[in-house]
């Protein structure tokens, strides 16, 4: 890896640029000088279809000093411009001060636009068909990838359009969890709970108190087990939103169900990660206001229900 740290490589990237360049130059003034015997009548006596003949007439001078000018160009070029391994150029550019010039006067562009919503709260916002039409294109562009294109996620990744929320789900914590992020973490529980037995007896326990398909004689030996996971799903098994822990008892399971899904979880632990959207330089607190208030409008229409 020691490669990847060291100048080696900007050192031949520059290497083979100027070695290239002026090979070119040398290879120009090498067939220059090159004289090829032709025939009384000036020919190099190719002869195709009969009487087609090939002359031996030298390259124009306008086509050998373009040839030089280009050369010259690329000179100047690598001269102001990143070309030459490490070296900035010394026009000062760059393709990551580009991407953000472009973004920038993208979003003063866009200013007027999103003004309309700054006094809006959230709910009033969620009602705004303009704003919720911004809100869709700017879900779909950053959010779908995780959360699906209908916001209904998918494993291991939460539904978006159902009452259940992870650290809530008011406004604020919307907010609070676009601009900072998640990190949730399980840790393994296995050595906790006791023997592989244990574990499976605390698993069946478990998906009892959702009602799922259980076996109700492991989930009788597995309660007592349960009280290694109280501290964060609490004694009723109803989760924490303070810490993220999931409500254990409405059926809805984020990295799957059944015995098998939650004995890995015990004995495994799960680490899931939602990164920041503030200061990343594609969102602008305009649009992540309106973000907010499409996200929590997902799960507040009429209708909308707790999916598994």
């Amino acid at each position: 890896m020691s490669d990847f740290t060291s100048n080696f490589w900007s050192i031949f990237v520059t290497g083979i640029t100027i070695v290239g360049i002026f090979g070119c130059l040398l290879l120009l003034w090498m067939t220059a000088r090159k004289k090829v015997a032709s025939a009384s009548d000036n020919t190099t006596g190719h002869v195709w279809d009969g009487d087609l003949r090939e002359m031996n007439n030298p390259m124009p001078r306008w086509w050998m000093w373009m040839f030089v000018l280009t050369v010259i160009f690329s000179l100047g070029y690598l001269a102001l411009y990143p070309g030459l391994g490490a070296y900035q150029g010394k026009a000062g550019w760059s393709q990551y001060g580009a991407y953000d010039k472009e973004v920038a006067e993208a979003n003063t562009a866009l200013e007027p636009l999103y003004a309309r919503f700054a006094s809006m709260p959230p709910e009033k916002m969620a009602g705004d068909p303009e704003a919720m039409a911004i809100g869709e294109r700017l879900f779909l562009n950053n959010c779908a990838q995780c959360h699906g294109s209908d916001a209904r996620g998918s494993k291991s990744f939460p539904n978006l359009t159902d009452k259940d929320w992870l650290h809530g789900g008011t406004p604020e914590k919307i907010s609070e969890t676009l601009h900072k992020g998640r990190i949730g973490m399980m840790p393994p529980m296995a050595a906790a709970v006791g023997t592989p037995e244990d574990v499976r007896n605390l698993a069946h326990y478990v998906l009892s108190l959702s009602g799922s398909p259980h076996d109700s004689l492991r989930a009788s030996q597995g309660k007592s087990k349960f009280v290694a996971c109280a501290a964060c799903h609490g004694s009723d098994g109803k989760g924490m939103q303070a810490v993220g822990a999931p409500n254990l008892t409405d059926d809805i399971w984020l990295h799957g169900w059944g015995e098998a899904a939650i004995t890995a979880m015990i004995n495994n632990g799960k680490v899931n990660q939602m990164p920041a959207q503030a200061g990343t330089g594609k969102l602008t607190e305009a649009q992540l206001s309106v973000l907010t208030a499409y996200v929590w409008g997902l799960s507040n229409k009429p209708g909308a229900t707790a999916t598994r």
